[in-house]
């Protein structure tokens, strides 16, 4: 009742379409939830993610749950995410697609998750890592530890929205390390990221988890570019 009153006057507003939330709905509208462009990627081993990677890494699976495109919805999603500090909204898509994800019994392939970390001055800043908000969603509903440390991001880099994908690759090269005080031997890692353009990120965090003895990797984000 007490809810339902202050909503009157500070209304919930889904963070997709600005349009007020009814009772039940929450961050998105059910409307919101069921239009966004899912990529049903997880049912298909051989997507269009997995073929950013051929040649360049190698990986158990390559999924994400939205597939990105410039001024969308998604896109202010992940805007929202990042600079509108609302980590919930992380924390939210990893659960539900955890859940899509448990479906596909991909808890089976991995012991833990590893969410790709931000350098420790724009951690500061933003407070908190959008990446392990959705790593700690998907940790939630697949019940797979996160190892939120596992990796140390040693140099602060530029935006990387307007690089190619060569000055990409060039601008995160041996940029990340593993974290010795947690050992990640013999382990098979999901490793996570809020958006996948070129893959360049991700490919520099496989060769630091390889290099830490991992098993075996797989990738997961929030969403990617087509």
């Amino acid at each position: 009742m007490l809810n339902d009153f202050i909503s009157l006057f500070f209304p919930n507003y889904c963070l997709a379409c600005n349009r007020g939330l009814a009772k039940g709905e929450k961050l998105l509208c059910l409307k919101c939830e069921y239009s966004l462009p899912k990529t049903d990627s997880h049912l298909n081993h051989d997507n269009f993610i997995a073929s950013k990677f051929y040649g360049r890494a190698k990986l158990l699976h390559a999924v994400a749950r939205y597939k990105f495109n410039k001024s969308g919805k998604v896109q202010r999603l992940l805007h929202r995410l990042k600079y509108d500090n609302k980590p919930e909204l992380g924390t939210l898509i990893g659960a539900e697609y955890g859940k899509e994800l448990m479906k596909a019994e991909f808890d089976r392939h991995y012991d833990v998750i590893v969410p790709v970390p931000l350098h420790k001055r724009k951690l500061r800043r933003r407070g908190y890592n959008q990446s392990a908000m959705f790593g700690q969603g998907l940790s939630e509903s697949m019940e797979l530890p996160q190892f939120e440390d596992a990796l140390i991001r040693n140099i602060y880099t530029s935006t990387q929205t307007k690089k190619s994908r060569l000055d990409r690759l060039k601008n995160v090269d041996t940029i990340f390390t593993h974290n010795e005080d947690l050992s990640l031997d013999g382990l098979r890692v999901l490793l996570v990221d809020d958006v996948i353009t070129t893959g360049a990120t991700l490919e520099a965090c496989i060769e630091a988890l390889t290099a830490a003895g991992t098993t075996s990797v797989g990738v997961a984000a929030i969403a990617s570019a087509v």
